[in-house]
Formats: structure tokens, sequence, C-alpha cells
């Protein structure tokens, strides 16, 4: 009888995706149920034993791991991005790695950004924190005023599933102008949203908000930064709900103090878990009434993440039985 299959579970992810692995014959799953990311000294030990590797997007899965575990065969990431894993080194290995591009996942984003946008356009939080301070005594024609955000041009920096989501609906619903940057033009982008294509720096000057959507690669770090925050109005607004180090965060907060540029909502930081990567100087990102501040929850839906979690279950078992997973990286 062949020995049954190991898959390490870094974090227990929800229910939909570990009951379809449950109610597979010849797996056993080892879950990590701590408190938070699984410790790298715990990640090491567990992952010896094997099979397969359901990871997060906490974990960094990398040549010392992957050597770690002799007989791995296959890293199930949990996550539509991938920058956590050395792909260099599992494709070295011989070892499959997998995403989760759930279509849940795109509606959630796209509308978190839309919460984002409009939060900051409205002063949501501001006057929130405003009414609870007591400082409401009446209504005032000049009390916090905002910015609509109908008609207005939105920028959208990366024109894949989740750009596409968010164009569809400020395009259709808000009356608002898409214009998009990629590294390749999107003709259905263009055509059913009327979106414009444009050179980065010229997205930056045109546009009232400005919403990244790339992955974190060598050419997209700090693909924001002091240059390109000076292009922008002094009115636009600043949406990041992709990676944290695809903007310049230092850079980004001096422009917010500094009123280079109107706000931010940001929902992924470059040093993260911590807000601000240098805690010995002075700029303080939460300090600052012109950012919204969510703490990477952009895809925290019981919809998208359940979604997420069958994904990953359905390419693990994708895998087991001879097929491609749908969703191979490499």
């Amino acid at each position: 009888m062949p020995s049954p299959l190991r898959i390490l579970v870094t974090r227990r992810i929800p229910e939909a995706g570990l009951s379809l692995l449950k109610k597979k014959r010849g797996l056993v799953l080892d879950i990590y149920e701590g408190d938070g990311a699984i410790p790298r000294k715990e990640l090491l030990k567990r992952v010896k034993t094997a099979d397969i590797l359901l990871s997060l997007l906490t974990d960094r899965i990398d040549a010392e791991v992957m050597d770690a575990a002799p007989h791995l065969q296959m890293i199930a990431n949990y996550a539509v991005g991938f920058d956590n894993i050395d792909l260099v080194a599992a494709a070295k290995r011989d070892i499959a790695v997998t995403n989760t591009p759930a279509p849940e996942v795109f509606e959630t984003v796209a509308e978190h950004a839309i919460a984002l946008i409009f939060g900051l356009a409205h002063r949501i939080v501001e006057s929130d924190t405003f009414t609870r301070a007591g400082k409401y005594h009446g209504w005032g024609p000049q009390m916090l005023l905002g910015n609509d955000v109908a008609g207005k041009t939105l920028g959208i920096i990366g024109g894949g599933a989740i750009g596409s989501a968010l164009a569809k609906r400020m395009h259709d619903g808000f009356d608002v102008h898409i214009v998009y940057h990629d590294i390749k033009r999107n003709s259905l982008l263009e055509t059913a949203y009327d979106a414009t294509y444009m050179t980065l720096p010229r997205l930056l000057k045109e546009s009232d908000f400005v919403s990244l959507h790339v992955p974190l690669l060598p050419s997209t770090r700090h693909l924001i930064s002091t240059a390109e925050l000076k292009l922008m109005k002094k009115t636009a607004l600043l949406i990041n709900t992709s990676r944290g180090p695809v903007v310049n965060e230092k850079a980004l907060t001096r422009a917010l103090a500094k009123g280079t540029i109107g706000g931010a909502g940001l929902d992924v930081y470059e040093c993260e878990p911590l807000i601000d990567c240098d805690p010995t100087d002075t700029l303080e990102l939460r300090k600052l009434p012109n950012v919204i501040l969510t703490p990477h929850t952009a895809s925290a839906t019981h919809e998208a993440r359940d979604a997420m979690s069958v994904c990953a279950a359905k390419n693990i078992l994708a895998y087991i039985s001879g097929k491609r997973p749908e969703n191979m990286v490499h």
C-alpha cells in the first residue's frame, strides 16, 4: 500500500478547501495552528516530511526551505501573488508551483480599491473621527469638504483582471474616464470601457485617482517614488492594493506630509507588517489625516477567501491525479 502524501498547511485557511483535501483518501494534513504566521524554525522542521506545501504569502519559500524538504513535489500558494516564492529555486528542483487567482478575488480587491477611493474623496475616516471626538456641533457649508468622484479620471497601473474589474465598475457605475498603463496593451479594456492607454508619466499627470494593480517584480519595485509622485496632481489620490514595495513608502510619506499629492489609500506596506519602514525618523503614515490604512485586507471577504481555499485544494488534487493544475505558475 503506498504511503500517504503529507501536506503541510502553514496556517489554517477556510474550511471550504481543507474539506476537499480531507475527503481525498491517501492525504495527511499537517496544519500549523499557531497564532500568526508559522515561525521560520517551525517551517523548516515541519517541511522535512512534506510532499506538498500549502503556503501563504507571509511565508518566505526559498532554497533553504526547499532543501529542507527532500520529498517536496509541489508548492500550492494561497495567494494571487507569488513573490514570496523563489521560482528559480523551485524550477531547479522540479517543484511545481501554483497560485489562487480565483475570480472572486479580483472582484473583492476591485471593490476594496473603490472603497478607498470614495473613503478618501469624501473624507469618510476623517469625518468619522471628527464626529466621534464630539467636534460636530451642526451643519456648516465649509466643513470637511471633499471631492466628487463621478466624471473624474482614474489611472489604472496594471490592466489585468483586477484592474479590469475596477475599470468596469468605475466606468459603468460612475462615468469615470479610464486611462491605464501596462507592459502590454489590453484591447478589451479599451473597447469595453473606452480606456486610453498612456505612458506612465502621462497617466500620473492626468489622473485624479491612481490605482496600482501590478505584481511585485524587480521592474515594479519602487515603481512609484519621488519623481513619479511629483508628476501627480496636488489633489490626486494614490491607491495601493497590490504589493507594498511597489511604492517607495518614505517618498510617499514625504509627499503626503508636504501636500505634493492629496492623499493615499494603502492596504499593503513596504516593510509589512510594519507600517513605517524606518521607526527612527519622524515620518509616520499613521499620523497623517489624508491617509486611509487597511491591514492587507483587500481580499478579506468570506466569498473571496473561500474561493482561494477551494482553488488551492483543486490545484493540489489535480496535481496528485497526474493532471496539470489550472493555476500553474511555472
